[in-house]
């Protein structure tokens, strides 16, 4: 995986980034894969692009390893899906490294809750949780964190916490596969 690149998406890639982005997140056992969804994520991702989406994929010699979409103006990281044959891999690492090179004093996320293997590990990178609570568009639980240069904060309680900076808008995407 020596050779993999991070950059950015093109237009008649955007299909295989929605397969990418179904095989990924159905990695996590909380969808099935299918037709409907498929179909769902590929009018998605034109439509995200459009809305403010920067889409960037992880090129492995012509093959799509990870999709990476953040919201630049909104300090957001919407989307970092890795295909399941390259997790495990330090991808996901350095495409939250390139995330930070593009945002590098604050980001924002968020996460279903049922993907404990995510929001773990977002937490082991530094990012502290804000929230937790129900989307209204679908209705699952939600983790929002964010990650703020110079500042760790434990998720201990009875850790000393670093004082409260103002937020910006909290962003709202309408599926929270994150």
């Amino acid at each position: 995986m020596s050779e993999t690149i991070i950059r950015s998406a093109t237009p008649d890639e955007y299909d295989a980034v929605a397969k990418l982005w179904m095989e990924s997140w159905c990695s996590t056992g909380l969808d099935v894969p299918g037709e409907k969804l498929l179909n769902y994520l590929t009018e998605r991702v034109p439509r995200e692009v459009a809305g403010g989406w920067s889409l960037y994929v992880a090129d492995d010699g012509g093959a799509l390893a990870a999709m990476l979409a953040i919201n630049v103006p909104r300090l957001y990281l919407d989307q970092l899906m890795i295909a399941p044959a390259y997790q495990g891999r330090s991808l996901g690492r350095r495409l939250l490294g390139f995330t930070r090179e593009l945002l590098p004093d604050e980001v924002w996320l968020r996460c279903a809750e049922g993907n404990e293997k995510a929001w773990r590990w977002y937490e082991r990178e530094g990012f502290v949780l804000e929230k937790a609570e129900a989307d209204p568009a679908h209705g699952r639980m939600m983790r929002y964190y964010r990650w703020k240069r110079g500042i760790f904060r434990s998720n201990d309680p009875t850790a000393p916490r670093s004082p409260e900076t103002t937020s910006p808008s909290q962003p709202d995407a309408d599926d929270g596969m994150t």
